[in-house]
C-alpha cells in the first residue's frame, strides 16, 4: 500500500501593528494593556500544569504579557506526521515581525550604500533605526535624529523626534552644508537597540553606539568611496592634457587604482559585518570605510584638479560629508581601540 502524504498543520499567529499597545491604545488603558517583552526563558515549572518561567539569565525570548498571563513565543510549528525535532524551525523574533521598513541588516546595508553614493541628505540612519518604534518613521512622514556618542546631533532643528537628551544643544558650524549640526554639552550615549535582523549585534555596543547605526554609517561611507572612484575614472577618461587623456598618465592611474583598492576591502568588510553582526567586525568595517571615503574623496579632488572644488563638480561635497560621517559615529581612533581590544 502506498504511503499517504503527510499532512502538515501550521500554527499561525497574527501580529498586531507595530507598538499598537504602546502608542495607539488610549493612554488610560496602557498600564493594563498587553505588551511584548524580550526576557530570558527558564525551565518548565510543573505547578498546576506546564508553566514556563522567566529567567533573566536564560536565553533571550519574546514574551506576550497580559496581567497574570505570560506566554513565550516558542518560534516553532506544529506538524502532523513529523517528530518535534524534525519540525522545530528557527522562527523570527518580535522585532523582525514588526521591523520598521522590513529590511534586515544585509539589505539595509545595500540601501544605505546607494544613499551614500547619491549623497542623500538627512538623518537617514536614525530614522531607519526608529522605524519600528516611532510612528511615522517607516512611512517617511516623521524625521528622527539622534544625539550621537560624540555629543553631536545632525538635523536637530528639522527633526520631529529626537532620540537622546539634546537639551542645551548649540548650533555648530558644519563643514558639510547639507548636514547642519548641533553640539550637545556632555557626550551622549546611543541607546542599545535590536539590529534590523532581530538579534543584538554580537551582544555589544561599539564605542557606546547601537551597532546597526555604526554599520549603516559605514555603508554610506562605502557609497561615497565608490562614487569617488567612478567619478575619478570617468573624468580621467574625458579630460585631455598634452594631447591625450589624463588617464594615460601613470600618476593618475596610480591614484585611481588606489581608490579601487580601498573601496573593495571596505565594501567586503561592511557586507561581511552585516551578515555576522559582530560588534568587533562592525568597528573594523567602519574604520576601513571611513579611510576609503575620506582618502578617495581627496584623490578624486586631485584627479579633477581645480574643478573638483567647484559647485559644478560636487566632489568636495562628498569629501565634506565623509568628514562629518567619520566624526559623527565611532571615529577612527575609537574604532581602532575597539578592534585592538578584541585581539
Amino acid at each position: 500500500m502506498a504511503e499517504l502524504p503527510r499532512i502538515m498543520s501550521v500554527d499561525d499567529r497574527v501580529i498586531e501593528p507595530a507598538h499598537l499597545f504602546d502608542t495607539w491604545l488610549p493612554a488610560k488603558y496602557r498600564d493594563r494593556g498587553p505588551r511584548a517583552l524580550t526576557v530570558g526563558i527558564g525551565e518548565l515549572a510543573y505547578v498546576g500544569g506546564d508553566q514556563i518561567t522567566m529567567d533573566p539569565a536564560g536565553p533571550p525570548t519574546d514574551w506576550w504579557i497580559y496581567e497574570d498571563l505570560k506566554f513565550p513565543y516558542k518560534r516553532n510549528i506544529a506538524a502532523v506526521g513529523f517528530g518535534r525535532d524534525g519540525m522545530t524551525l528557527e522562527g523570527i523574533t518580535r522585532e523582525e515581525m514588526r521591523g520598521g521598513v522590513g529590511l534586515g541588516l544585509p539589505e539595509a546595508v545595500l540601501v544605505f550604500e546607494e544613499a551614500g553614493r547619491a549623497l542623500v541628505p538627512g538623518p537617514l540612519v536614525a530614522t531607519h533605526g526608529a522605524a519600528g518604534s516611532v510612528r511615522g518613521a517607516a512611512e517617511g512622514t516623521v524625521v528622527v535624529t539622534e544625539v550621537s556618542a560624540e555629543g553631536l546631533a545632525p538635523w536637530l532643528d528639522a527633526a520631529d523626534v529626537v532620540l537622546g537628551d539634546a537639551a542645551g544643544g548649540v548650533p555648530l558650524r558644519s563643514v558639510d552644508p547639507l548636514t547642519p549640526l548641533h553640539r550637545v554639552p556632555g557626550a551622549g550615549r546611543c541607546a542599545r537597540r535590536r539590529s534590523p535582523g532581530g538579534g543584538r549585534a554580537g551582544g555589544g555596543r561599539p564605542g557606546g553606539c547601537a551597532p546597526e547605526a555604526v554599520l549603516l554609517t559605514a555603508a554610506e561611507q562605502v557609497g561615497t568611496a565608490a562614487w569617488c572612484t567612478d567619478a575619478a575614472v570617468a573624468h580621467a577618461g574625458r579630460r585631455e592634457q598634452f594631447g591625450q587623456a589624463v588617464g594615460g598618465f601613470q600618476a593618475v592611474q596610480h591614484l585611481c587604482a588606489g581608490m579601487l583598492v580601498r573601496t573593495e576591502p571596505a565594501r567586503a568588510a561592511v557586507h561581511g559585518a552585516a551578515v555576522t553582526a559582530d560588534p568587533v567586525e562592525i568597528s573594523g568595517a567602519k574604520l576601513l570605510a571611513d579611510e576609503a571615503a575620506v582618502a578617495n574623496a581627496r584623490d578624486c579632488l586631485q584627479v579633477h584638479g581645480g574643478t573638483g572644488f567647484t559647485w559644478e563638480a560636487g566632489v568636495h561635497l562628498h569629501l565634506k560629508r565623509a568628514w562629518v560621517r567619520a566624526a559623527l559615529v565611532l571615529p577612527a581612533e575609537r574604532a581602532a581601540e575597539e578592534v585592538a581590544a578584541a585581539l
